[in-house]
């Protein structure tokens, strides 16, 4: 018998929504009510409060995931989504992080995880468009933070056009963490925004290496501005939501695939 035969609690009901919608692409109202045996309207409600939370968007007679719909989300609506596997992103990408020298941070809320967990004890010079991740790091004593200024996007709090371009013309690191707001075999990297899809692209070439960080559900989301294809990068980390088949496809285009 499963589980929501017997009894599901409201939040497991949701999370079940949100885990249908992104494998199949939309949910339909009726169809929930009679596979989760509760009403329409209960149905109706857990739409209404995912759609509060910035993971799906309601449309007549279901819903569909936001990265589904080709709109940018706002840093805290995509800092809400998928904690859980963005902090073991940002765990595992702790190897990639030198002892001593240069690393770049792209603006996402998978890399601010990442600038929340640096070891305080190595000797770090950061770059970084992100203005949220700036802040929260001048003050830790062995770090020497770069900030890549420019025009402050309020969407996202990232700094882009000229003033950000030309830093970064200037500038090489170690390791630059790239995140990215759409991947796909065919299309590569991509992003709503011309602005930092220009900026990306700057960071991809300031870079030794690069490593990409990005949950599952960025896969097979292409968006208007493409700043890199999969040859451009390294390593890509990813969650254990991304199917095996999709990692190996990935991994044939040059990136080594981790799955944390």
């Amino acid at each position: 018998m499963k589980r929501w035969q017997i009894h599901m609690y409201a939040e497991e009901r949701q999370q079940h929504i949100v885990d249908r919608a992104r494998r199949e692409g939309r949910v339909d109202v009726a169809e929930l009510a009679a596979e989760l045996t509760v009403t329409g309207e209960t149905i109706r409600r857990d739409l209404s409060v995912l759609e509060r939370h910035g993971l799906l968007r309601r449309v007549h007679g279901g819903a569909i995931p936001v990265e589904r719909l080709g709109f940018e989300p706002a840093l805290a609506t995509r800092d809400a989504v998928l904690g859980a596997e963005k902090d073991r992103i940002a765990k595992a990408a702790l190897a990639e992080v030198p002892e001593e020298g240069s690393i770049l941070l792209d603006a996402g809320s998978t890399t601010a995880r990442l600038a929340e967990i640096l070891p305080v004890d190595r000797q770090l010079t950061i770059l970084t468009n992100a203005l949220p991740t700036a802040l929260s790091l001048a003050t830790r004593a062995n770090f020497t933070v770069l900030f890549v200024g420019g025009r402050v996007r309020s969407r996202t709090l990232a700094c882009v056009d000229p003033w950000a371009l030309e830093i970064l013309a200037q500038s090489y690191v170690d390791v630059a963490f790239i995140a990215t707001n759409g991947l796909s075999v065919r299309r590569g990297l991509t992003t709503p925004d011309q602005a930092e899809a220009a900026v990306k692209k700057a960071m991809v070439t300031a870079a030794r290496r690069r490593v990409l960080l990005a949950d599952h559900t960025k896969l097979s989301s292409d968006h208007l501005a493409r700043f890199a294809e999969l040859s451009d990068i390294d390593l890509f980390i990813s969650d254990t939501g991304l199917d095996p088949q999709v990692a190996a496809e990935i991994e044939s285009q040059g990136p080594r695939v981790v799955r944390a």
